[in-house]
């Protein structure tokens, strides 16, 4: 894909799921999973798989290959060979390139660590400096600020204005790319269409419609679904240690996601194989049955794999 042509047009449905491989799948990132693939399977689409491990820092040796192992335990096949960030640096190179001949990429010096004194946004302190491209990090002048957008579970979304119109970073002074950028280029050249993801993810879905528009892309349509969290706030990720799910015996946690998902579950499920399970989830599936909450709170029985919700409201 050439720098001067990002654009991708719409096609039939397109989906992705992106792990990071930093650990192994607990509940939450099977709901994103099962989420992602049903509503694409509903939509008589494709489901992709990319690994996002472009952040090399956080890798966990072999982590990718239980990711999948997982994933086709749950009878979660993909579509198309998986794709991995770290192949792909040439890629995010040519748009760095590109970006930069346009006069819309600069040297960044500030830490983290005075941005926060500032209030946590960048100021646009390093723009006039011309600071040496080689040794700084790079942020994106943003040109498209976007502060409202439509999310097709959570509605209508407002974010902050004056983080929409901050210029971020897209390759960090350790000469990594930012997940910001990859994302979105990810998601051009794969020709993705639908995102359905987590509602952690929400905010940064603003800045990432506009690095869209930014590279003359179609954007595409945004489903966030629930996170499950432990307790208010507190989301189940890798970085807190929430239990890897099972994948010698997957059908209890299916129903659970099923269930968290808003589907109509009932005891008959269990008789079903672990293929029947995900063909009645996607027979039954739709986007306006998922609960339009950010976030549902999990509590699992300590001898079972019975798993119970209370929905948490905006």
């Amino acid at each position: 894909m050439s720098p001067t042509a990002v654009t991708a047009p719409m096609r039939k449905y397109r989906g992705r799921f992106a792990p990071s491989p930093s650990g192994p799948l607990h509940f939450g990132s099977l709901v994103a999973a099962v989420g992602s693939y049903l509503d694409a399977k509903a939509n008589k689409g494709k489901w992709l798989v990319r690994i996002e491990d472009i952040d090399t820092t956080r890798v966990i040796k072999n982590a990718d290959t239980d990711i999948l192992n997982t994933l086709q335990a749950y009878a979660l096949y993909w579509d198309e060979p998986v794709v991995y960030q770290t192949q792909r640096l040439t890629l995010y190179q040519e748009i760095v390139d590109s970006l930069l001949k346009q006069q819309l990429v600069y040297g960044c010096n500030c830490t983290r660590k005075q941005i926060k004194a500032l209030g946590g946004i960048y100021q646009g302190h390093c723009k006039s400096l011309n600071n040496t491209i080689d040794s700084s990090a790079l942020r994106l002048t943003q040109c498209h600020a976007m502060t409202q957008f439509n999310d097709l579970i959570q509605g209508d979304i407002t974010v902050n204005t004056a983080l929409a119109h901050e210029d971020y970073l897209i390759k960090r002074s350790d000469g990594l790319f930012a997940y910001q950028l990859v994302v979105v280029v990810d998601d051009i050249e794969q020709g993705i269409n639908r995102v359905v993801r987590g509602a952690d993810l929400i905010e940064p879905t603003a800045r990432q419609i506009s690095l869209f528009k930014q590279l003359n892309a179609a954007i595409p349509e945004f489903a966030h679904l629930p996170l499950a969290v432990a307790e208010p706030g507190f989301k189940l990720s890798k970085q807190n240690y929430a239990p890897a799910i099972s994948k010698s015996n997957p059908k209890p946690a299916l129903i659970s996601a099923f269930e968290f998902l808003g589907l109509p579950t009932h005891a008959n499920l269990m008789d079903l194989s672990i293929e029947q399970l995900m063909a009645w989830g996607v027979d039954t599936f739709s986007l306006k049955q998922v609960p339009r909450v950010p976030e549902i709170q999990i509590s699992q029985h300590p001898t079972s794999q019975v798993i119970q919700f209370t929905l948490l409201s905006k």
